[in-house]
């Protein structure tokens, strides 16, 4: 999802596969999937997208991150059984 603003209105324009979306203002800003365009594009600004960092905090505290790195070091013990 792509991000625009038009510095001459101020409007911030989010994309769409399919639809187009426009500003009202003279520059007629607008925008259709990654396609950009208006009357004057240095009056065009690409908002950079941004993570939400609350999403991919872990869930695990820290002593239980260390216990599951202690378990993925454990070396795998076969054992030998006799058949009689």
């Amino acid at each position: 999802m792509l991000e625009i603003r038009c510095k001459n209105c101020g409007m911030v324009l989010v994309s769409h596969p399919t639809r187009i979306k426009t500003c009202s203002c003279p520059n007629a800003t607008s925008i259709r999937g990654t396609n950009i365009s208006g009357h004057n594009l240095n009056l065009v600004e690409i908002i950079p997208p941004t993570h939400n960092k609350s999403a991919t905090s872990n869930v695990l505290s820290y002593d239980d991150l260390q216990y599951q790195e202690q378990r993925r070091k454990r070396k795998i013990r076969h054992i030998d059984f006799e058949e009689r």
